[in-house]
C-alpha cells in the first residue's frame, strides 16, 4: 500500500474522487494504484509529485522525507 500518497491526499484535504479527477483517472484506478494492485504510470506519478510538492521516491515509500533526503 502506498501510504504516503494517501497521507498527502489527506494533507491537502482532497477526497479520493477529487484527486482522481485532478489526475484525470477514475477513482477505481486511483484505489488500484494506492493498494498496489496496479503499477502507477510515470506520468501519473509525476503529476502527483507536482501536486503534492514532493519527490516520487517519497510517494512510493522509498524515502522517509518529502524532499528525498
Amino acid at each position: 500500500m502506498n501510504y504516503n500518497i494517501e497521507a498527502e491526499r489527506g494533507r491537502l484535504q482532497l477526497t479520493k474522487e477529487e484527486l482522481a479527477a485532478q489526475l484525470r483517472i477514475t477513482s477505481k484506478t486511483y484505489l488500484s494504484y494506492v493498494r498496489g494492485d496496479t503499477a502507477i504510470p510515470s506520468d501519473i506519478l509525476l503529476k502527483m509529485s507536482q501536486l503534492f510538492h514532493c519527490t516520487t521516491d517519497y510517494l512510493l515509500g522509498l524515502s522517509d522525507t518529502q524532499d528525498g533526503t
